[in-house]
């Protein structure tokens, strides 16, 4: 099942999720409404507010709060995307310049503030306190993850268990959260959303290795990123870990040497060492493990065409080349 085929399951609560992102942008500040179209609107695959659809149909959900719930996903999401661009002076992402080159690093940070806020009023609108707890742990955890990042960047000597802890709480923590919402949504048992929690922590992990192992061997127009942006920013992730803990002398110093100083002076000497190193293979196999837990943990949840798109979600994650 293509992804398109996926979102096509659940093409009228997606034609909503647009509409309600839409109208949940709007503000009378121009700058707001200019910036936020512009993030929201770059053509991001809206993977885990999909995962908010899709879990809430699957467990029979009847109603129409999933909408909002899947919307407020995507605003802290986008949130979180309009800081890193700043953290990392980032300049394209989607193949589009990102907000703070456009606008600002003020302006980018402001208005993901603007965005974070919304989201928690939008959570107050669905008069549900659980899921009150669930996004303020959950959004608390990715702040821990953006911070531990950050001193884990220009370190060469970052261990795949301190990387491992940044995706968690920094991208899988917020997969996580969405797949619980809906499960909060459907009045399901603790069973019920202790499994989908556990799906969506080890599908947003299975889906960041792959984003990092995708940043040095796919293209620039595939990614719609620049090729080597990690490095550029000093981030050692797993690939680089791989081939700093299994490459020869040579290879580790050109790796250190990249991750200390950025930049992509060192990169085809990098890139080289990885690929002599097996490191994409093996950070593949990681992300293929953790979609198999992902896969593992869909198993009490009832079988029907929702939560089959769910699975192929978990195997998405991995079998992409963007």
């Amino acid at each position: 099942m293509s992804l398109d085929a996926i979102r096509k399951l659940v093409g009228e609560d997606f034609a909503a999720l647009d509409r309600e992102i839409q109208a949940q942008l709007s503000s009378d500040i121009v700058l707001i409404n200019q910036l936020g179209h512009h993030i929201v609107s770059s053509g991001g695959k809206r993977l885990r507010p999909l995962l908010v659809l899709l879990a809430a149909r699957g467990l029979g959900y009847t109603g129409d709060r999933h909408v909002a719930m899947a919307a407020m996903i995507e605003f802290i999401h986008t949130a979180t995307l309009l800081h890193d661009d700043v953290v990392d002076a980032s300049e394209l992402r989607r193949g589009q310049d990102t907000a703070n080159a456009l606008w600002g690093n003020e302006a980018a940070v402001l208005v993901g503030d603007f965005l974070y806020s919304r989201a928690f009023q939008m959570m107050v609108e669905a008069d549900r306190m659980r899921i009150m707890g669930v996004m303020a742990s959950a959004t608390n955890r990715i702040a821990e993850g953006e911070v531990l990042q950050l001193l884990n960047c220009h370190d060469p000597d970052t261990t795949e268990a301190r990387y491992l802890d940044v995706i968690e709480r920094k991208t899988a923590t917020l997969f996580a959260a969405g797949t619980r919402v809906a499960a909060i949504l459907a009045d399901s048992d603790e069973t019920t959303e202790k499994s989908l929690a556990d799906y969506g922590q080890a599908l947003g992990t299975a889906f960041q290795i792959i984003d990092d192992v995708l940043d040095y061997s796919a293209s620039q127009g595939e990614m719609g990123k620049n090729v080597g942006d990690d490095l550029a920013e000093g981030k050692p992730t797993l690939p680089l870990i791989h081939a700093m803990r299994e490459g020869n002398a040579a290879q580790r110093q050109a790796i250190r040497e990249g991750i200390e100083q950025g930049g992509l002076e060192r990169l085809d000497e990098v890139t080289a060492a990885i690929h002599a190193t097996g490191a994409l293979d093996y950070a593949t196999a990681q992300a293929r493990e953790a979609a198999e837990q992902a896969l593992e943990a869909l198993a009490p949840l009832p079988e029907n065409d929702y939560t089959l798109a769910l699975a192929e979600l978990a195997r998405f994650s991995v079998d992409r080349n963007a």
